[in-house]
């Protein structure tokens, strides 16, 4: 993610939490800012970083004025990594769900992949839904599984799961919401080869770490950062903050 798109998004949910924690609508706070309805829509799905003066209106308009802070390139996500670093697997495991929500796949070929696959070869990389890899002609039973599991889909265009066809032939993000957590697919011909990682009382089938570099440019950048972080120990983001005004 650019840093100007990630902006736009912490924007965007920084004024959707504060609105909603003035019970307000929209078009309530577009009335008090001046502005429209569908402006703050725009602003609120993240497309695009708004403009300065517009932003700091509709945060007055809440009562707030907004504080920019610099940090160091990617600090975000290095104190993640060490966040996660300090924790136990086990601890980590329960976070993602991961077991509920193997045991619910039952038979449904798959491997586990990307930072999921990563996380439990020993590697504190982020992992904010469970990764498998599932083949193109499963799809048909993966898609019956997620209607199963009230399966909603990310939908990019309002930044919310929900209001697209769950099934991974239908375009959008291979992104769902389920009611046993949220699951990533890596839709594939035919899967890659796997080795077993033992934790616990369990065996996971996942995908190799080298595999998961040369196929999933996210989990690899994010191998790469915690190789170098390893290597030199640099931290590294800047996002905006609501502060009611002094």
């Amino acid at each position: 993610m650019s840093q100007s798109s990630r902006l736009a998004t912490e924007i965007a949910a920084l004024l959707r939490r504060e609105r909603g924690a003035r019970q307000l609508t929209q078009q309530q706070l577009a009335d008090r800012a001046g502005t429209s309805q569908s402006a703050v829509a725009r602003i609120e799905r993240g497309d695009r970083v708004p403009g300065i003066p517009l932003v700091e209106r509709l945060f007055a308009a809440l009562g707030l004025q907004i504080a920019v802070t610099a940090e160091e390139l990617d600090s975000h996500l290095d104190a993640r990594m060490d966040a996660l670093a300090a924790r136990s697997l086990d601890d980590r495991i329960d976070e993602l769900r991961l077991d509920q929500l193997l045991n619910r796949l039952g038979d449904l070929p798959h491997l586990l992949t990307g930072s999921t696959a990563a996380l439990l070869q020993g590697a504190p990389v982020p992992a904010d839904a469970v990764e498998i890899a599932v083949r193109w002609g499963d799809s048909a039973r993966f898609t019956a599984w997620l209607e199963a599991a009230y399966g909603q889909r990310w939908n990019a265009r309002w930044r919310e799961f929900g209001g697209l066809y769950p099934a991974p032939e239908e375009p959008g993000e291979h992104y769902w919401s389920t009611r046993y957590g949220k699951i990533r697919a890596q839709m594939c011909d035919e899967l890659p080869e796997a080795i077993e990682v033992r934790h616990g009382n369990r065996s996971y089938r996942v995908v190799p770490l080298v595999t998961v570099e040369l196929t999933d440019p996210q989990a690899a950048d994010l191998l790469r950062r915690h190789r170098q972080r390893s290597a030199e120990g640099s931290p590294s983001a800047a996002g905006p903050v609501a502060r009611t005004p002094q």
